[in-house]
């Protein structure tokens, strides 16, 4: 009975077309709600608990709130939440979904929302204006969180200690109706969040034909299982018809604002861009939240990296005992010539220090997704973070500093998956990419992606025929004066092109030395060859406002929520402009943005304002211009506390 897929088997939704990553997804928005008519389900009125609001509802407020469903984990709820984010958005309707879970298999408190958003807006929204109840545990703290004039949907057997007046109730009948749908007894539980499916889409005017191809899609078009949730969903509809009159404002109307977008996760779409840059190695050891992303890799992988005709895999996904093992193959595979990567958490990309260190020093070319979570230590393991910034840019002992990427969007998921390996390759060093739990395990709206258009940057890679060219080839030799020396790859028939790779003291024929000033010309080169760096990385994305007062930086997964603290400023008097960093070392775009404004505020999620400290080591002719924007309780931003700190500041500043 686990084809029913009611949430018991693991379930990675890829929430968009992705079969047809490339291509052009019709997103259309379909006509109005034409409700799904079958027999209704007779069951007699149940009397609501708490006293629900008896005034009429004034003027609609349409697609513009928030709907949290408060569950068990491990109860099936995800299936049921990723049916309604998908007919939504089907509906032509933006939306973004955010999952709160517990660190356990099953049987904790699960939050998910989905905001929906006429205005495009994805960001966490800091208020609740629709809660579905089904968790009994959490009843009363969820319902306390309800803004005056929300709705609550709930089971009928759920009771609240402290009733509300100023909320909207909709007790439903969940244990009659799943009993009713004949499901196996050991299923109900799971197939129960399809009643919560069903009476938001009577309530919303959700289209239920989008519902049901929502199903279908989930369930792969297996007629039992999407039948008999289905038929949940409709008693559910049916019976809220007959016995729950509407007095909400709320409501969801089509739109056109998802033609041609598709719904995807950061993790997902990091492994569709790793695989189309060539990765050849991964080597990983399971860690939450990056687990997805080398799951997501195995299963495109056999269909996008396989000669079709051979049956031949053109690549090697190891799962290793821990990550040092992990960091250790993938160094061996880039000193090889693979194009070789890991992903990891904050716990094991500390584990992977020394390995990385070595990377650096000789000069091996790799790859690491770091999808951040809460630390310190094993810290939150569900909850995102920006807490890995200056532990990934100084990792490794002494003085070293790392090339780093920071995605903002699934598209730049989609695209640092293979830039990641082209600059690792060109600058001959390892590349790190900073994602975090919120991008990486969430589903976002993105445009579909496009095939890289550039063939893959091997960078400064000598044959045995080229080797002739060089008199004096060193492997450590700064031969363009960009501190970026030429290398060769095992297997080279010419007899020059061997040396040993050296974690220890070396001159720039490879050999071994511990005289000083060969260190410190290694050092100096190393040095010109991270200002190098600066040239190639992903610059800023600047949004310049002719009359700003001050000036946002961001990068990573806080860009929705400062995106939409620019408009809300701005609708408060304060006009701001807008920079996303989108990778280490920083260049001379910031240093510009930086001297124009009087104050700039950093905006990151961790304690200790870690991007600010670098920017002002970056420039600290302007250090006394930048102020932390900082929050670390394991919460994606929100545009509502960039808002709130920015209008405190500026209050104080006059």
């Amino acid at each position: 009975m686990t084809a029913c897929g009611l949430g018991v088997m693991k379930d990675r939704q890829f929430g968009g077309d992705l079969h047809h990553p490339f291509a052009s997804v019709e997103a259309g928005a379909p006509p109005a709600s034409n409700i799904w008519r079958t027999s209704m389900i007779q069951m007699p009125a149940i009397e609501t608990q708490p006293h629900p609001l008896e005034h009429p509802a004034s003027e609609p407020i349409v697609n513009d709130f928030s709907i949290v469903a408060a569950t068990v984990n491990g109860s099936g709820s995800q299936t049921a939440n990723n049916v309604l984010m998908r007919a939504i958005f089907k509906m032509g309707v933006p939306v973004s979904g955010k999952n709160l879970f517990p660190s356990n298999i099953q049987g904790l408190p699960t939050w998910f929302t989905i905001r929906v958003s006429k205005d495009g807006y994805t960001a966490r929204r800091e208020t609740t204006e629709i809660l579905v109840a089904f968790n009994q545990r959490t009843a009363d703290e969820d319902l306390a969180s309800l803004v005056p004039g929300g709705v609550c949907v709930y089971p009928n057997d759920i009771k609240f200690a402290n009733p509300r007046s100023d909320v909207h109730f909709y007790p439903m009948p969940v244990r009659d109706l799943v009993k009713q749908s004949g499901v196996d007894a050991k299923l109900r539980d799971y197939i129960a969040n399809m009643v919560y499916v069903g009476a938001l889409a009577e309530l919303l005017g959700i289209d239920m034909n989008e519902i049901k191809a929502a199903l279908e899609r989930h369930f792969k078009g297996k007629p039992k299982p999407v039948s008999l949730n289905y038929g949940v969903v409709v008693a559910a509809a049916e019976w809220v018809r007959a016995n729950l009159p509407k007095t909400d404002r709320f409501r969801v109307a089509p739109m056109d604002k998802t033609q041609g977008l598709i719904l995807v996760d950061g993790n997902t779409a990091a492994a569709f861009g790793a695989l189309m840059g060539g990765m050849t190695v991964c080597a990983w050891y399971p860690i939450t939240p990056s687990t997805s992303l080398v799951d997501a890799m195995t299963e495109l992988a056999p269909i996008l990296r396989a000669d079709p005709e051979t049956n031949t895999t053109t690549y090697a996904i190891v799962q290793t005992e821990d990550e040092i093992a992990a960091a250790g193959i993938i160094v061996g595979a880039g000193w090889a010539g693979a194009r070789a990567m890991t992903a990891t958490s904050g716990p094991g990309l500390s584990l992977m220090n020394e390995f990385v260190s070595l990377a650096y020093f000789a000069e091996v070319p790799c790859v690491i997704w770091d999808v951040q979570r809460m630390g310190p230590s094993t810290g939150l393991p569900t909850r995102t973070s920006q807490g890995d910034v200056l532990s990934a840019y100084y990792m490794g002992h002494g003085d070293t500093h790392h090339v780093i990427l920071f995605p903002g969007n699934m598209t730049e998921c989609f695209e640092f998956g293979y830039l990641a390996f082209d600059l690792a390759e060109r600058l001959q060093t390892p590349v790190l990419v900073l994602s975090d739990l919120d991008l990486g395990m969430n589903n976002w709206m993105s445009e579909p992606f496009t095939y890289p258009d550039r063939p893959l940057d091997r960078g400064k890679v000598l044959h045995a025929d080229e080797l002739e060219k060089f008199k004096d080839w060193g492997r450590y030799k700064d031969i363009d004066g960009d501190g970026i020396p030429y290398r060769t790859l095992p297997g080279d028939p010419n007899p020059r092109a061997a040396y040993l790779a050296r974690g220890t003291g070396h001159n720039e024929f490879a050999v071994y030395s511990e005289r000083p000033h060969d260190w410190q010309k290694n050092l100096d080169r190393l040095t010109r060859k991270h200002n190098t760096a600066r040239t190639l990385v992903p610059k800023p994305i600047v949004q310049e406002t002719e009359d700003a007062t001050i000036g946002i930086v961001a990068y990573g997964s806080t860009d929705p929520a400062v995106r939409e603290a620019c408009d809300v400023l701005r609708a408060r008097g304060i006009t701001a402009s807008y920079l996303r960093i989108r990778a280490l070392p920083l260049e001379s775009t910031l240093t510009g943005f930086l001297a124009k404004y009087e104050r700039v505020y950093v905006v990151e999620l961790n304690q200790d304002g870690q991007m600010a400290q670098l920017v002002q080591l970056h420039a600290p002719e302007h250090a006394a211009r930048i102020r932390p924007v900082c929050i670390c309780n394991g919460l994606p931003m929100s545009a509502q506390f960039v808002v709130d700190a920015i209008v405190r500041a500026e209050q104080v500043a006059g």
